[in-house]
């Protein structure tokens, strides 16, 4: 059995359907979806890819049905495999790839619920042996996972970083069990779901289900704080996905608390600068504000 995926004629899909061939074509990556074929029939085109049955994981870490909500042993796993199938794209692949929709949506899974990013219409090549992209037309994404130096150019380059961005978002929407933007929140700092989050891990309040056992306390706050780092505003900040997987397999105790991840406006975007290691390794949990300068300095890893 097998999945199909048909494109419509218009240039954008033209566009989508190059990208997907040329980008995935030569990948091979136990978390990457495999392009099995592809067809091209006047102005029909189609997309054939293996087929997984367990559908993508919004279905599970939305969804209000218990029968099909998944143990956070699992959702780590999926975590986990994600980050590995982009620190494959990133630095795995004769072309570094980037894939700018990062998301639930396209993160499909198998009969094991082992995940596979998929949906490549929107991924970047990026030069040989780099990392940054040198064009920056025709950038797009899903409102909720652009990196801010996506549509803001005084944030930073566009870059596997921004990958990481769109990462983290989906690691808070897995803890959190509902998207990062909720315009309608009655409280403010719903709104806006990672501000809401780190104030609860911060002031050590419950961040999932109240009955949880202290392991999967553990892993929910874990999968937060890689979700604070990647999302945090400036690129350089964030870490690299062979970082993230590193972070991700290290105690809870081994990681720190980063700065509050914020919105900004791309005026404001202009002075910002990446913090120092020490700016870091002096704060403790209590002491972090969000507010405080930033030093022009290598960035902590994340680590203890």
């Amino acid at each position: 059995m097998v999945a199909v995926k048909f494109l419509h004629d218009s240039t954008s899909n033209g566009d989508e359907f190059l990208n997907e061939v040329v980008s995935i074509g030569n990948t091979s990556h136990i978390n990457i979806v495999s392009l099995l074929g592809f067809c091209i029939k006047g102005s029909k085109r189609a997309l054939v890819y293996e087929y997984l049955p367990n559908s993508s994981l919004d279905k599970y870490i939305y969804s209000e049905n218990p029968k099909t909500v998944l143990g956070w042993d699992k959702l780590y796993e999926i975590a986990i495999g994600v980050a590995r199938g982009l620190e494959y794209l990133h630095r795995g692949c004769s072309t570094h790839i980037v894939h700018f929709d990062i998301k639930p949506q396209n993160i499909l899974l198998d009969e094991d619920f082992c995940p596979k990013i998929a949906d490549f219409g929107l991924a970047k090549l990026c030069p040989p042996k780099e990392s940054v992209l040198s064009s920056m037309a025709d950038l797009r994404g899903t409102i909720g996972f652009i990196a801010p130096e996506v549509f803001s150019r005084g944030v930073g380059v566009v870059s596997t970083k921004s990958d990481v961005y769109s990462y983290g978002m989906m690691m808070l929407e897995m803890v959190g069990g509902r998207k990062n933007l909720k315009p309608s929140a009655q409280n403010p700092s719903e709104v806006y779901f990672p501000h809401w989050i780190y104030d609860r891990v911060a002031e050590g309040g419950d961040i999932a289900a109240s009955d949880m056992t202290n392991k999967t306390e553990e892993i929910t706050r874990k999968m937060a704080l890689v979700g604070f780092w990647c999302t945090q505003t400036i690129p350089a900040n964030r870490p690299s996905m062979g970082r993230v997987v590193e972070m991700s397999e290290r105690s809870l105790d081994e990681l720190e608390l980063p700065p509050k991840p914020y919105i900004t406006s791309p005026r404001q975007s202009m002075d910002l600068e990446p913090y120092s290691q020490h700016s870091l390794d002096t704060m403790s949990v209590q002491s972090i504000d969000s507010t405080a300068p930033l030093s022009n300095s290598e960035p902590s890893d994340g680590l203890r």
